[in-house]
């Protein structure tokens, strides 16, 4: 299923760092490479993997390659999980918290307790 691959591809939080430094616009692999802090080819290896996956795009420009996202909007669904994510955070903190309160009592009894 082609969104389980693109979801495949944005597991790595590497590639998540070079997504999010494209957000500025098209840039080649030695500045993107410079601007996360990563070595050249590791860089053009994750780019490789995410232009197979239609997730960037390369333009040529005389002999220097950019990189440009395809569709911004891949940010969009990547804001949308991060939120998701923290909402999860955020109730699984409450359940900590609460068993804290009352150990080895149920966190719904915990809750119904306050």
């Amino acid at each position: 299923m082609l969104q389980a691959e693109v979801l495949r591809v944005l597991a790595s939080p590497r590639r998540l760092e070079i997504l999010h430094a494209l957000v500025n616009g098209p840039i080649e692999v030695g500045r993107l490479a410079a601007r996360i802090g990563a070595s050249q080819p590791n860089v053009s290896q994750h780019l490789a993997v995410m232009r197979s996956a239609g997730i960037v795009e390369a333009e040529r420009d005389g002999r220097e390659v950019r990189y440009r996202l395809t569709d911004p909007d891949v940010l969009v669904a990547c804001g949308i999980m991060r939120a998701v994510l923290e909402r999860r955070l955020t109730r699984l903190a409450g359940i900590a918290a609460t068993e804290v309160l009352a150990p080895g009592v149920p966190a719904r009894a915990n809750a119904s307790a306050r």
